[in-house]
C-alpha cells in the first residue's frame, strides 16, 4: 500500500474540526512534504517523525514521502498530527500489517498526539476540547493519545480513549499482537473548603457580607468602592466559597477551556477565581492572537472574575466587556475565520472613590484633596453602559471599631443560605436570577402594585436607563429568594433600590 489516511483533529479556539491526515509514499528523489496549510509546529513535524521511526526500530523510507492535511483551507499547528503521520509513514511503505498481511482498518480510529525523537508519544494540547468534540460528533470512534492525556480525555461519558505510551505500542496495537490499554479516568482534585478563604475572616462591612451573599445566590456582579484597606479584595476572594460546586458537565467544559490556553489540565468543581492584573491588555482580557485563545474572561467561565482598581484598567479592555457579561459568550473574529468562546463569568470588581482613594474617610489626616473636576474624571472612565451591566454598586465605609466586632459568619452558613435560593431558582425557571431577560423576568420577577409604583419611582429620579431598572428587579427577585418568599414584595424592591441608588446619584 503506498496511500494510508487516518483521522486527527484540528483546532481553531474552541472549535475542533475533523482532519484527514493522507500519507503517500512513492518512487522518486528521497523528500518529505508536509501541505495542507500547516503551521511551524506542523512542518517541524518531519524532523520528530523521521527520528521516532528509526529510534522505534522501523524503516524510514527513502522514497517522495507527501503528508496532505486535509480539508486544505484550514490552517493546522501543534505538534499533534506527529502520531497520524508517523503511522501513516509506516501503512503506505508496507511496515505496518496484520497477521495475514491484509491491510489495517484504521477509520474509526482519532489520533492525536505528538512524538519524541526516542519515538515516545507526548501529551499534546487541547486533549479535553478534542475528546468532547469526538464524542459529540463521532461518538463510535476510538481515540488514541499519550497515557496522560488520554487519562484526562477519558473523562468524557461514552467516549473509548486508548493510552499510548509510543510509537511501537500503536504499531502493536494495529498489527494484532498487543492491544493497547483503556484509559482509566483521571480523578477529579477534591474540594478542600477549609483551604478556601472563609467569610468569618471579614469583621465588620455587615452591608457588604450581605451583598456578597446576594451576589452568589443569585449570580449578579457587584462592584465595591471604598478607600484602600477597607476589606474589598478580601471580600472578593471569598466569593468562591460561597458557591455551589460545578457538575461534572461544567468541570469538564472548564477544563477544556483552560486546556486551550495550555494551562495546567485539572479536573477540579470549585469555581475558577481569576483577578488579572489592570494592565492586561484587550486580548489577554477577552481571547484573541493569530491563532486565537481563551483570555481571563473564558478562563473564568463557569467562575469569578475579579477586577481590583477598576478605574486603572483600559477604557477599549473595559468596554470589550459588555458583550460577554449580557451573552455569556465572546467572539473572536480573525481573517482566517471566527471563534466564540465561553465567558459566563460573574464579575466582581473593586475601586477606590477617588484618585488618592481617601474621599469620605473620617481621620483628619487622610482628608481627600481631589477637586470634584478631578473625581468626575476618574470615575469617567467607567462608561455608564458598564455600570448598568453591574447589579449591585456597594460603598465600603471605614469601621475604627472592627478590631472589636465579633467575627461574621463562617461561609460554610452563608453558602447554605446560598444554596437553598439557587434550588429554588433552578426549580422555578432553569436558571439563575441575572439571567432572567425578557417575558421569563415578566413571568418569574414580577412585582406586586405597591414594588412596581417604587420601582418606577426610583427609575425616574435617578435617570436610570431600562437596563438598569430591569436589573434592580432581578436583584428584587434574589432578596425575595432568599427570605424564602415566592411574590417579590415592596420591601424587596426597596433593597434592590438602595443597592444602585448611590451609585446612580
Amino acid at each position: 500500500m503506498s496511500l494510508a489516511v487516518l483521522s486527527s483533529r484540528a483546532l481553531f479556539g474552541l472549535q475542533v474540526r475533523p482532519v484527514q491526515v493522507e500519507v503517500h509514499v512513492g518512487p522518486g528523489l528521497p523528500s518529505f512534504s508536509i501541505v495542507g496549510l500547516p503551521g511551524t509546529g506542523v512542518r517541524e513535524s518531519r524532523e520528530r517523525v523521521r527520528s521516532a521511526l528509526l529510534s522505534s526500530g522501523f524503516e524510514f523510507p527513502a522514497g517522495r514521502i507527501t503528508a496532505n492535511l486535509a480539508p486544505a483551507d484550514l490552517p493546522k499547528d501543534s505538534g499533534r498530527f506527529d502520531l497520524p503521520i508517523a503511522l501513516g509513514v509506516l501503512l503506505a511503505s508496507g511496515q505496518v500489517a496484520d497477521a495475514r498481511g491484509r491491510t489495517l482498518d484504521v477509520r474509526h480510529y482519532v489520533l492525536a498526539g505528538e512524538l519524541s525523537l526516542t519515538g515516545s508519544v507526548v501529551p499534546a494540547d487541547a486533549a479535553l476540547a478534542i475528546a468532547l468534540s469526538v464524542a459529540r460528533h463521532d461518538p463510535q470512534a476510538v481515540l488514541i493519545m499519550a497515557p496522560a492525556a488520554a487519562q484526562v480525555a477519558a473523562r468524557v461519558p461514552g467516549l473509548r480513549v486508548l493510552a499510548a505510551a509510543g510509537l511501537d505500542e500503536v504499531v502493536a496495537h494495529f498489527a494484532g499482537r498487543a492491544d493497547l490499554p483503556v484509559a482509566a479516568p483521571a480523578q477529579e482534585e477534591a474540594a478542600d473548603e477549609t483551604a478556601m478563604p472563609c467569610l468569618s475572616d471579614v469583621r465588620g462591612q455587615m452591608a457588604a457580607r450581605r451583598a456578597l451573599e446576594l451576589a452568589a445566590a443569585g449570580g449578579h456582579g457587584l462592584l465595591l468602592s471604598g478607600c484602600p484597606g477597607v476589606g474589598k479584595s478580601m471580600l472578593a476572594q471569598r466569593l468562591p466559597g460561597l458557591l455551589p460546586q460545578l457538575s461534572p458537565a461544567q468541570a469538564l467544559e472548564v477544563a477544556a477551556v483552560h486546556g486551550l490556553a495550555r494551562s495546567l489540565i485539572s479536573l477540579s468543581r470549585v469555581p475558577p477565581f481569576r483577578a488579572p492584573h489592570h494592565g492586561v491588555s484587550m486580548p489577554a482580557l477577552v481571547g484573541g492572537g493569530v491563532r486565537p485563545r481563551p483570555g481571563e474572561i473564558s478562563l473564568a467561565h463557569h467562575g469569578v472574575l475579579f477586577l481590583d482598581e477598576l478605574p486603572e484598567f483600559g477604557r477599549q479592555a473595559l468596554e470589550s466587556l459588555r458583550e460577554p457579561l449580557e451573552t455569556g459568550q465572546i467572539t473572536v473574529a480573525r481573517v482566517a475565520g471566527s471563534c466564540t468562546f465561553p465567558a459566563r463569568f460573574q464579575l466582581i470588581a473593586a475601586m477606590n472613590p477617588c484618585p488618592c482613594g481617601w474621599h469620605g474617610h473620617p481621620h483628619p489626616r487622610r482628608a481627600c484633596r481631589c477637586s470634584e473636576e478631578v473625581m468626575d474624571r476618574y470615575r469617567a472612565r467607567i462608561s455608564r453602559p458598564l455600570l448598568d451591566r453591574i447589579d449591585l454598586h456597594v460603598n465600603l465605609s471605614v469601621e475604627a471599631a472592627w478590631l472589636d466586632a465579633p467575627p461574621g459568619e463562617a461561609s460554610a452558613l452563608v453558602r447554605s443560605r446560598v444554596l437553598a435560593a439557587r434550588d429554588r431558582q433552578s426549580a422555578r425557571q432553569g436558571c439563575l436570577n441575572a439571567e432572567l431577560e425578557g417575558e421569563a423576568l415578566d413571568l418569574h420577577g414580577r412585582v406586586d402594585a405597591e414594588g412596581r409604583a417604587l420601582l418606577a419611582r426610583a427609575a425616574a429620579a435617578w435617570g436610570w436607563s431600562a437596563r438598569a431598572t430591569r436589573r434592580a428587579q432581578r436583584v428584587a427577585r434574589t432578596l425575595a429568594d432568599l427570605a424564602g418568599s415566592d411574590p417579590v414584595e415592596a420591601g424587596h424592591v426597596a433593597q434592590a433600590v438602595q443597592y444602585r441608588a448611590e451609585r446612580a446619584g
